[in-house]
């Protein structure tokens, strides 16, 4: 069977309002993920549930974001809590239009204010030879907390991850730096898509005129094939984020 080419995005979609807060954006966000014809979708900053915001607008859905997004883009959602309030609770998730054999969530929090975790998804896209491990990380906004969180990711992805399994490690790695490429390709053998394609990460925050390279898509075991940044309408009207896209196929 010949290998399918896989179609990603990884995207912060700030709970599913606007870029100041004044809007529910989550219709409007799912339309537009719609387009990017994604096999898998990795989501930071999902709203599994937030009462006050229910209340707040009057078409809040009934059902969590993450699987009201699986349910208009006809995909299976896995959802990694990591973060519980009041109100509710919201984490990372991915979106996937391919079965997913296992999944589980590793807490990588290092401090109290900022609940962080790796969601974890095994997948075998059509044709691909080896499984496909999905990782999708939302860390910490201080460097020195976030070298913290690279190692326990290269500890992780050393114990739980196959050596034969295709990765992807995607999402907001908040790596204002730059840092994370020489961590993650040293010790993990990882590439940055749009750094191997273009010489430069993409752009990708704040989203309405985006000069910070905070979302990154991680990769080892495949071929990128393309690379973008989604700019301007609808996007920068969604949320504080840009969302990017590859297209990989499996190396062998």
């Amino acid at each position: 069977m010949t290998a399918h080419a896989l179609h990603i995005a990884t995207y912060n979609m700030h709970k599913g309002l606007s870029p100041l807060n004044t809007r529910l954006r989550l219709p409007d966000i799912a339309r537009s993920l719609k387009t990017l014809s994604a096999d898998v979708v990795f989501l930071q900053e999902v709203q599994g549930r937030h009462s006050a915001h229910a209340q707040r607008f009057a078409n809040w859905p009934a059902e969590s974001q993450h699987h009201y997004l699986a349910r208009q883009l006809q995909a299976k959602a896995t959802y990694g809590l990591n973060c519980t309030y009041e109100h509710g609770h919201h984490g990372n998730a991915i979106l996937s239009r391919i079965p997913v054999a296992q999944w589980c969530n590793r807490d990588i929090s290092v401090n109290r204010f900022e609940c962080r975790g790796v969601l974890h998804c095994d997948l075998t896209p059509p044709g691909w030879a080896m499984p496909l491990t999905a990782l999708c990380v939302h860390l910490n906004l201080l460097a020195r907390d976030r070298k913290k969180q690279f190692l326990a990711l290269r500890d992780y992805i050393d114990h739980a991850v196959p050596a034969g399994n295709a990765l992807i490690l995607a999402g907001d790695f908040n790596d204002w730096r730059a840092q994370a490429n020489q961590l993650l390709a040293s010790e993990l053998g990882l590439i940055e898509v749009f750094h191997s394609l273009h010489g430069a990460h993409a752009r990708s925050y704040p989203a309405r005129l985006p000069l910070l390279t905070l979302d990154r898509i991680y990769v080892r075991g495949v071929r990128v094939q393309r690379a973008e940044v989604h700019h301007g309408a609808p996007w920068a009207q969604l949320s504080d984020h840009l969302p990017l896209t590859a297209t990989l196929l499996p190396e062998h």
